[in-house]
């Protein structure tokens, strides 16, 4: 190990020998840009002298391939990281094929599934691509984690495992309350804060992008650099984006997702479905705006427009208003284009048609209750009628349309 790390010491004087005509704007000026949007420093002082060296800083994203595709909130670190890159500064996103095979720990009440090294690199091949509708080519190095973990000896592990203690990583909220819960914590899932840790030592970062939630693991970096003679990485943590529920983490387990790659129609109609108050968080979050005065499902229209330009385009975020407009203000659902779901998993009775529609529709997962509260309350139409009682069993036939609630809509086919 320590042989290695000789090898990416060298390494590293080489990369930052190559920008040497490297020149920026006033380093009170760059912390101030780069606070924006929530983001905090630990420490603006230690940021302050690394660019005070007047070279392009290393700065690190790791991401885990659990899922196929990436979606809004990874773009808050890619977006961050992104600004680094328009400031100078050399982005290195870590693609951690051995971290996501562990599995993140963190906010997790119960151990994560594992995954195969296949399963994480079909997922990381679409990563590699996604990520660069934010991120500029030119100036990102794409490095895996499995580069290094790969060859590491099983003495080389015993011998990183000797770096921390055991108390260190008991101080993990997630690992506190479950021992207190007496929910079994397994020892593989010790090891992923010392493996973020080790890929800041292996790729030399200056800078360590992640959401609050992956303070802990930045911290562990910031040890292990010191403990092998090498500057210590400032944290930038950065807000975690809620998801559609405006309660939980965005995460594609949980469905409450907007897809980065997913069609500009179904994205705008995703982020007319949220709450007025998660609005004001998505403009706060996304692009450090707050909520323009006047209506708000103006507002919310501009907040969508915004959303589908930053990955699809202008032209698309207009077309994609314009379906919005038809289908749902001038109520004309008939002549518009709407998610198509299969009859044949419907089973009987209303509320599992809705249950349903929402999965197959739209990747969201509404269970029985939340279904029959929908019917209840007057947001379900079935041919241009409200329904409202729960126990009704429609004789659904292609081509009719079920109104979910005021932005969604499916159609039915065979």
């Amino acid at each position: 190990m320590s042989n290695r790390w000789k090898q990416r010491k060298i390494d590293r004087s080489t990369v930052l020998g190559q920008h040497h005509k490297f020149s920026m704007q006033p380093v009170s000026d760059t912390i101030r840009q780069l606070q924006l949007g929530g983001a905090k420093l630990i420490s603006p002082q230690e940021l302050a002298s690394k660019l005070e060296e007047n070279r392009p800083l290393r700065v690190k994203l790791g991401v885990d391939p659990t899922a196929p595709d990436l979606h809004l909130g990874h773009s808050v670190g890619l977006s961050k990281l992104r600004q680094f890159q328009e400031l100078g500064h050399q982005a290195i996103l870590v693609i951690g094929d051995f971290t996501t095979m562990v599995g993140d720990p963190t906010g997790r009440s119960s151990t994560r599934p594992m995954l195969s090294h296949d399963e994480v690199m079909a997922n990381a091949e679409t990563y590699k691509t996604q990520a660069f509708k934010i991120l500029d080519p030119a100036r990102t190095e794409i490095v895996f984690n499995g580069d290094w973990f790969a060859k590491m000896s099983f003495m080389e592990v015993i011998r990183l495992n000797s770096e921390v203690t055991l108390q260190q990583m008991l101080q993990r909220e997630d690992f506190k309350s479950r021992i207190d819960e007496a929910t079994p914590v397994f020892l593989h899932e010790l090891q992923y804060p010392l493996m973020q840790g080790w890929d800041s030592v292996m790729i030399a970062a200056d800078v360590e992008l992640g959401g609050t939630d992956q303070l802990f693991n930045i911290l562990v970096g910031r040890d292990l650099q010191k403990a092998h003679q090498q500057p210590q990485q400032v944290a930038c943590i950065l807000p975690i984006l809620e998801g559609l529920d405006g309660v939980q983490k965005m995460s594609k387990s949980l469905g409450n997702y907007i897809g980065l790659t997913e069609p500009a129609s179904s994205m705008f109609g995703k982020v007319m479905s949220i709450s007025d108050e998660l609005m004001a968080r998505y403009y706060q979050v996304l692009f450090n705006e707050t909520v323009p005065p006047g209506h708000l499902m103006e507002a919310k229209k501009t907040l969508a427009s915004k959303i589908v330009a930053r990955f699809h385009g202008q032209a698309a975020a207009r077309a994609a208003q314009e379906e919005f407009d038809l289908r749902f203000a001038r109520r004309d659902l008939a002549a518009a284009e709407l998610p198509a779901v299969s009859l044949k998993d419907f089973g009987e009775d209303l509320v599992s048609a809705v249950v349903a529609a929402y999965v197959q529709g739209f990747q969201i997962t509404k269970s029985r209750a939340e279904a029959r509260r929908l019917i209840e309350q007057g947001s379900i139409q079935w041919r241009g009628q409200k329904i409202t009682d729960p126990k009704v069993k429609p004789s659904f036939r292609p081509g009719d349309v079920l109104k979910l609630d005021k932005t969604r809509a499916v159609r039915f086919k065979e």
